[in-house]
């Protein structure tokens, strides 16, 4: 029987465990994979906890996305996804659907291909993050060259995404990140800048590397008292995305900032894009063509086995990665 991964009550990854459960039948809507890769994420890590958008009902499957080959469909599906290569998209309650398993039932709603070159490491390291950063930087605030952007997190799978799109169109990124050990990388996967906010002061470095301007638009998952300063750096009229709450702090409101700037601080998730087929028609097409040309590009921090999914996001939440960390499924 294929194993899945399961927790029956809340909290971090020693409540995770892998239990076996028998191969099910897609339904109306739905495709069955055979699971090659799962990519992991800070939503499963709060959502295993119950600090996530939705609390889990126990006992719980975990995880968004999943790359692995369609070997069956519902009776209304198209049956030429069959055999295909896809990876899942993050369009669904993960209380209706888990995708961390040997085998998962997936709404094919929720299916994308991805270019032949990748691997399915690499594409289980695609839609939760590019989709994310597409949905803000480009659907929504319309990243344009020469803008100057905030990318506080900058380390994480989002974050680099991030900063690949900044670049794809001419914008000028601002990495953060709380310590100097990670500048060089974060340079080398194509930061323009990168501040080191607990050893630099990032309202003044921020004045600097735009000429007093701020940055138009701020792309944030920290929140928390971070969102003054992050308010301080941005120029007038910019715009602020709070798409995660890393700090589990309260997120005071810069009111006065806020007000002589004339700022937007706006809520985001990625589903304002992926439950919209219109919208993530857009958004796939415009992933995928930056993937198969080479501007985008995923960046594995490291890969755990299946029966080291524990293990695996220890190391996430241990904020030592930079990129992406990912399950591999024998």
């Amino acid at each position: 029987m294929p194993r899945i991964v399961r927790f029956h009550q809340l909290g971090g990854p020693e409540v995770l465990r892998l239990e076996e459960e028998p191969s099910k039948q897609p339904g109306k809507g739905e495709a069955r994979l055979n699971v090659r890769a799962a990519g992991l994420n800070r939503a499963e890590s709060l959502f295993m906890r119950g600090q996530y958008v939705e609390l889990p009902k126990l006992p719980a499957g975990l995880g968004y996305e999943a790359a692995g080959v369609v070997d069956a469909v519902g009776p209304d599906v198209d049956k030429s996804w069959v055999g295909k290569t896809v990876a899942t998209i993050p369009a669904f309650s993960m209380n209706s659907y888990a995708m961390l398993g040997e085998e998962v039932i997936a709404p094919a709603a929720a299916l994308g291909e991805y270019p032949a070159k990748l691997s399915a490491v690499e594409g289980a390291a695609i839609w939760m993050q590019y989709l994310t950063a597409y949905g803000a930087l480009i659907a929504i605030a319309h990243l344009a060259k020469g803008d100057f952007v905030v990318i506080p997190a900058a380390s994480s799978s989002v974050g680099i995404a991030a900063m690949q799109m900044a670049r794809a169109e001419g914008a000028i990124s601002i990495a953060t990140t709380r310590k100097s050990n990670k500048k060089a990388e974060l340079l080398s996967l194509g930061a323009d800048h990168v501040i080191a906010t607990e050893e630099e002061d990032i309202v003044a470095c921020v004045r600097e590397i735009t000429g007093s301007k701020g940055a138009r638009v701020i792309f944030d998952p920290v929140a928390g008292p971070f969102l003054e300063k992050l308010a301080e750096a941005a120029a007038p009229g910019g715009i602020i995305f709070q798409y995660g709450a890393l700090s589990l702090q309260p997120t005071p409101f810069p009111l006065f900032t806020a007000l002589t700037k004339g700022l937007s601080i706006r809520g985001y998730m990625l589903t304002e894009i992926t439950l919209n087929p219109e919208k993530l028609a857009v958004a796939k097409k415009y992933v995928y063509d930056r993937l198969a040309d080479g501007r985008f590009h995923s960046k594995i921090a490291k890969t755990f086995p299946f029966a080291q999914t524990a293990e695996a996001y220890k190391y996430l939440e241990s904020n030592a990665q930079v990129g992406k960390v990912v399950i591999t499924v024998p």
